[in-house]
């Protein structure tokens, strides 16, 4: 078991996309399952899907991280469109990971208020599918660019031009 850890961590880029999914598919699984709950009325299923919501929502960190750690070997196995494409990939991660931190920590303060005030129940876990539903569409906006890095069959546009980055003057 140590062995394979070890080989895990020498390839950032596999554990990336191993874990990968866990956001997109954990999170539409949460979501589904908490606009069920909500209409049932059943607060252990707000509970239980709240908590399949906060998982998915904090699995995208160490994707994040991974796919940060393996970059250069990514990059060394791409062509010049799938350069292009990790570029983008990586700019909306980067752009768009904030939104699944909120999301995490909306979906933790919607399982934990309730405790203390409990008609405070049904606006957060609404205000939790709505955000979600926001942070859905990011992260296959996010795979859309990730998608087309290695798999050439999946790049039915040309590849993103290269963003200049304006600073803000103060």
């Amino acid at each position: 078991m140590t062995a394979f850890l070890h080989a895990l961590q020498r390839q950032p880029e596999y554990v990336h996309v191993l874990i990968n999914p866990l956001p997109i598919y954990g999170l539409a699984m949460g979501w589904i399952g908490l606009i069920i709950a909500l209409f049932l009325r059943s607060r252990p299923a707000q509970i239980a899907t709240l908590a399949l919501v906060l998982i998915s929502a904090v699995s995208a960190w160490p994707a994040y991280e991974f796919g940060e750690e393996g970059y250069d070997r990514v990059l060394s196995m791409t062509d010049d469109d799938g350069h292009a494409w990790l570029d983008e990939h990586q700019r909306r991660a980067e752009q768009l990971i904030y939104f699944f931190y909120a999301l995490a920590g909306l979906s933790a303060v919607a399982i934990a208020l309730p405790i203390k005030w409990p008609k405070t129940s049904a606006s957060l876990v609404i205000t939790t599918i709505l955000l979600g539903a926001v942070v859905l569409g990011m992260s296959g906006y996010i795979a859309y660019a990730g998608g087309k890095v290695r798999h050439r069959e999946f790049r039915t546009e040309p590849p993103p031009k290269k963003t200049t980055e304006v600073p803000l003057s103060g």
